[in-house]
């Protein structure tokens, strides 16, 4: 397997961009929060929200103690807002299960809610410095290209871990590094559709441009048009009682004007199995549940 490792660490040394959860002092829940608030959503949104998530919720127990319609209010436009529910459980979890401090033990991070491998290792890499393989979509196209000669990456898959485990250096703080490094590579240098190989760091050994950069195609799958989509239709639901005073509103105020009045009804009936709504006595409201 080629040295990927040396040439990357050099690369991100003087070209990794300056975030938040990057600093030194950020702290296990800065970084969990931040993991959460990334999964499909852009940096530049996430940055000011997540520092106004930590301002008002320092710790997991401060979250905790708030109800859960304040961490759906407060997700504001980030999108997919399960995720604040998630988050809300998994600082309730950590309040509980471990004295409100984020573990470090990838099993035990895997048993909060909404956490999967790759936010587990994350953490436990980023927060706690320890050795494990991370894996994001841009780790798994600079993979496919670099060491598999292909356009796109195949959908995720045990292999991506193995194949990210066998380019780690043994130092821990190094190993991190070509975490951080292969991620910030294929966000910035080695994108989906406008890769720049001429910036590439590891260009010289990558097995794509070797092939002269075939199209292997692309077996990813794809994301609906949220235009128009159920999920436009929730989220203007959503905005509505996130913006009403009380969070709550009849239910046939919200969203009156949507042009499809059956996705309406068929996004609400999503959103009140998900838990991000509840209905009673002809009102919507944001969920309330348990506030310690």
């Amino acid at each position: 397997m080629p040295d990927l490792a040396t040439p990357l660490i050099a690369w991100y040394r003087g070209a990794a961009r300056d975030l938040p959860w990057r600093r030194p002092v950020f702290g296990a829940w800065g970084i969990l929060v931040s993991e959460f608030m990334l999964q499909q959503t852009p940096v530049a949104r996430v940055i000011p929200l997540l520092e106004a998530w930590l301002d008002r919720w320092p710790t997991p127990a401060a979250l905790a103690a708030d109800p859960p319609a304040e961490a759906v209010r407060q997700w504001a436009n980030l999108g997919y807002p399960r995720r604040a529910l998630w988050l809300h459980r998994a600082a309730a979890e950590i309040r509980d299960r471990h004295d409100g401090v984020v573990p470090r033990d990838v099993e035990a991070l895997l048993a909060l809610t909404g956490i999967g491998d790759y936010t587990a290792r994350a953490v436990a890499v980023f927060a706690y410095g320890d050795r494990h393989p991370v894996v994001d979509t841009n780790t798994r196209r600079v993979l496919a290209r670099a060491l598999e000669g292909r356009s796109q990456p195949a959908p995720p898959s045990k292999r991506d871990l193995a194949a990210m485990a066998g380019l780690l250096p043994a130092d821990d703080v190094d190993a991190a590094i070509v975490n951080a490094a292969a991620m910030e590579l294929g966000a910035l240098v080695c994108t989906a559709r406008t890769p720049r190989c001429d910036a590439c760091p590891i260009a010289h050994i990558c097995a794509w441009r070797a092939a002269g950069y075939p199209d292997t195609g692309d077996a990813r799958r794809k994301q609906a048009r949220y235009e128009g989509s159920d999920r436009q239709a929730r989220g203007a639901i959503l905005r509505a009682l996130r913006e009403s005073a009380a969070h709550e509103l009849r239910q046939d105020a919200v969203a009156s004007d949507w042009p499809d009045a059956a996705q309406r009804d068929r996004a609400l009936f999503t959103l009140i199995a998900d838990g991000l709504v509840e209905a009673s006595d002809g009102f919507l409201r944001l969920p309330r549940g348990a506030s310690a």
